[in-house]
């Protein structure tokens, strides 16, 4: 029977467990931004952007990306715009990039609180995000396409970079995210009575099942690809502290979920610099596919020592 007051108990649980995360994060990363040490990553990829066909000047929009999120790293972005004079295919691999591998600071805390190896978790998502990058870059290069300019879409907003506005910011987000999972718990409790939870697993479940992932972590993952990771992480955390989700399915969902999360709202929003969305949509959940189809074969059978080291297994 359906108890309201014990599913409103369960998205508080998962809340406070995502802010216990997110929120020494949060604080952290604005102080790196206060020293300076951003800029710093910026330097350190600028070489890596230039062997992408890039402007070496990108390498401060995805560092900002990595470290802070999408939106910050779409406006760094605006206000290099002028000097840029980026193709479509340049802003396709760069926007592509930025989806793969973002906010890593949470969401990396994230997969590792769901128990997946915190230097796995970042070599995938960076490694990733370069690898599709020089395959993207490799493509246009290879037929000349999309070299028309880009148009960017959006236009840079003032911020107002003070603590006080920072800090009320970060509020009006924190609270967000709790209304967010408040209603996600009510939604799934309500699919899952109506019977469409079922009906959606079984569209999914050739694909999921041919990944690797168990039927546990199906509904999970689906949160995550449509929701984003820390929702879709929240929720595996849960289930993966309650012993409802095997080690091996938390390692290939979070994976998955590293790689391609937030499928609409991200991906629109990553539109709007003028990007191919070939590249960032399809192209990137077929890439996404082929790495965790990897990685399942190469993990399938490793014994339980070795496998230690890439997630957390349940004490014996």
């Amino acid at each position: 029977m359906f108890d309201p007051r014990k599913t409103l108990m369960r998205a508080h649980r998962i809340a406070m467990t995502l802010f216990r995360l997110m929120v020494p994060v949060i604080l952290g990363v604005r102080l790196l931004q206060e020293l300076g040490l951003i800029d710093g990553l910026s330097m350190l990829l600028a070489p890596l952007m230039e062997l992408l066909g890039l402007p070496g000047e990108t390498g401060l929009v995805w560092a900002v990306t990595l470290a802070i999120n999408l939106f910050t790293g779409l406006a760094v972005l605006a206000s290099l715009w002028p000097e840029l004079s980026l193709s479509v295919a340049q802003v396709s691999v760069l926007a592509s990039m930025m989806l793969l591998a973002h906010s890593l600071p949470v969401e990396a805390r994230v997969a590792q609180r769901a128990g997946v190896n915190l230097g796995f978790t970042l070599t995938l998502r960076i490694g990733g995000a370069f690898v599709y990058g020089l395959l993207l870059y490799g493509l246009y290069s290879a037929f000349d396409g999309q070299q028309e300019a880009a148009r960017l879409l959006l236009q840079p907003a003032e911020t107002d970079l003070s603590w006080d506005a920072w800090l009320w910011s970060q509020v009006k987000n924190l609270a967000m995210i709790y209304l967010v999972i408040q209603l996600l718990i009510f939604l799934l409790e309500l699919l899952q009575r109506l019977g469409v939870i079922e009906w959606i697993n079984r569209l999914l479940r050739p694909v999921l099942h041919g990944l690797g992932i168990g039927r546990e972590a199906e509904t999970l993952t689906l949160v995550g690809l449509t929701l984003g990771l820390s929702y879709g992480g929240a929720l595996l955390i849960e289930e993966a502290e309650a012993g409802h989700v095997a080690p091996r399915d938390v390692l290939y969902a979070i994976s998955l979920l590293g790689l391609s999360h937030s499928l609409i709202e991200d991906t629109l929003l990553m539109l709007l610099t003028g990007a191919d969305l070939m590249a960032l949509l399809p192209l990137r959940v077929l890439f996404t596919l082929v790495v965790i189809a990897l990685l399942v074969r190469l993990t399938r059978n490793l014994p339980p020592q070795r496998l230690q080291r890439l997630v957390r297994l349940p004490a014996a």
